[in-house]
């Protein structure tokens, strides 16, 4: 292999990885992008049997403490409603939070309506399953009582609704404190002690997109380790001692338990398609701090600075969550997240610049080699070693380094993708506006602006970018290329491909100083040379 169609192996290797890692979304959509993932279930659950129906496999932290199998999927029974200015959380007969609708017009949904996002059919966060089987079906047969009043206003103040269960052997009280922020504290109390399971309830359900993107479920252990485990990916025999987060989460919501003082234990669940389900261990009298909403960073920061965590950005979260915290802090000066995408790419091709200049140049001086190294090529194309060396000697004459465009390429590719999930899945995004025809950069550009800017961008790099094509399928790949982008980038967030596109702007304003730079060198050069 000829040591300069390394760079061009790289370039054809970034454009195939962006293609299999976003493309592949479009072309195979999960199943949740078709269909609703309440009516999935309903489905699912009208086709099972009764048996099936009830009885998911056992999550346990030890073999004698299994989670009980029954439990109900739903009930349209409201026995209590809080309400704030930003939301308003029902709780159901079993003590559940049967559902929390957002009220802030960024959430609503394409018909004007209040978004949920809970799952009308999976199972709610506060639900308690017993160890003990007979307890257990009692339970979920007995409706909870509220001792209190049956709507509550946490606008101005934290409130409590107090709910009570009477067993036959077993008094279960919950005191759930509700406060403006979506967090809350529950405590438990049982007139005897009992071991029981407790869980902050399925994955939300409100984002129905088809961007490959992180849903499951994420736990923070004692070491803070941070696991995802996701959709399809559970199971069924995972704990985890003395976890700090236990978080159920989609692409912008959470419902999450935390503990950062003394922990909790915590167990998976592998219900329908391998998906994940939490359980935290209790017994008898115990208390959770829990929280349930959006995974906005400032409202979780105000809570406790590590809850933070809980906001989770797939394979690139160890470089994707420093990107978001400086996207932040230019957002909080420029007041705009438009122009604070276009801040943000600015800065980092000026960090990258130092290194994109040196590829650059090499690939000046590899172009111009071009017709020496295809005589090199037809004299020794039968003896590769001596081709090679030929090469190398070729390289040393004319200061040229075949693997000079190597390192910025690759310092690229983790940096897209750590901003393509930044942008990708950020909530603050949502209903963010930037000027004239875009009020939203977590959807696609209505006019198709940005994509086609960005393709047409793309065309004119590749046009004054110079280029010692071989291999006629890699030169036809790469003429593509921007016709490819533009029609995979058309249907993504307006965000990202205001990124692609300021990133495009300034790689052609940096191509033509190269172009400049590199004539002004060789003139230098030759008037040098010739004055000897």
């Amino acid at each position: 292999m000829e040591q300069p169609d390394l760079q061009k192996r790289l370039l054809l290797a970034l454009v195939l990885s962006f293609i299999v890692f976003i493309g592949y979304s479009y072309l195979f959509p999960p199943q949740a992008s078709v269909k609703t993932e309440q009516t999935q279930t309903a489905e699912k659950t009208s086709k099972a049997s009764p048996e099936e129906k009830n009885t998911p496999a056992s999550p346990s932290l030890s073999s004698t403490n299994e989670v009980a199998k029954d439990a109900p999927q739903s009930t349209t029974t409201v026995i209590a409603t809080i309400k704030s200015d930003d939301f308003i959380i029902t709780v159901d007969e079993f003590g559940r939070l049967a559902q929390m609708e957002l009220l802030k017009a960024k959430y609503r949904t394409e018909d004007g309506k209040n978004l949920r996002i809970l799952g009308n059919d999976q199972v709610k966060p506060l639900e308690l399953r017993f160890s003990d089987t007979k307890i257990n079906e009692e339970a979920f047969a007995t409706p909870y009582q509220n001792h209190g009043p049956a709507e509550v206003d946490v606008t101005t103040g934290a409130k409590t609704v107090t709910l009570v269960q009477n067993l036959s052997t077993l008094t279960v009280t919950k005191k759930i404190t509700f406060k403006r922020s979506g967090q809350y504290k529950i405590d438990i109390s049982t007139s005897a002690a009992t071991p029981y399971f407790i869980t902050p309830g399925y994955r939300p359900v409100a984002d129905q997109t088809i961007y490959m993107l992180v849903r499951g479920a994420l736990v923070k252990g004692a070491d803070n380790v941070i696991t995802t485990i996701e959709d399809g990916d559970a199971e069924g025999h995972e704990t985890f001692k003395n976890a700090t987060i236990a978080s159920a989460f989609d692409r912008y919501y959470a419902s999450l338990f935390y503990n950062f003082e003394k922990g909790m234990d915590v167990s998976v669940l592998k219900v329908a398609e391998g998906n994940p389900l939490l359980f935290a261990k209790a017994d008898g009298d115990t208390s959770f701090t829990g929280y349930i909403g959006a995974k906005e960073y400032k409202v979780l920061h105000a809570i406790n600075p590590e809850l933070t965590d809980a906001i989770e950005f797939g394979w690139f979260t160890f470089l994707a969550t420093p990107f978001f915290k400086v996207l932040l802090w230019i957002n909080d000066y420029v007041g705009n997240w438009g122009w604070a995408i276009i801040i943000f790419t600015i800065l980092i091709k000026m960090i990258l610049f130092p290194l994109s200049y040196k590829g650059m140049m090499s690939m000046q001086k590899l172009k111009d080699l071009a017709p020496k190294m295809k005589e090199l090529k037809e004299k020794y194309g039968k003896d590769p070693a001596k081709m090679n060396a030929q090469m190398m000697e070729l390289y040393s004459k004319h200061g040229a380094n075949p693997m000079g465009g190597c390192l910025p390429l690759l310092l690229q590719i983790p940096v897209f993708f750590a901003l393509y999930r930044v942008l990708l899945n950020a909530d603050e995004l949502q209903g963010a506006e930037w000027i004239f025809w875009i009020n939203d950069l977590a959807v696609m550009d209505p006019y198709f602006i940005l994509p086609v800017l960005m393709g047409v961008t793309m065309w004119y790099q590749q046009k004054i970018t110079p280029a010692n094509f071989t291999d006629p399928m890699q030169e036809k790949i790469f003429k593509w290329f921007p016709v490819i982008m533009t029609v995979f980038f058309v249907y993504f967030p307006s965000g990202l491909v205001l990124y692609w596109l300021i990133n495009n702007i300034f790689t052609i304003g940096q191509q033509y100083y190269i172009n400049h730079a590199y004539a002004k060198q060789k003139e230098m050069a030759k008037e040098a040379h010739s004055k000897k």
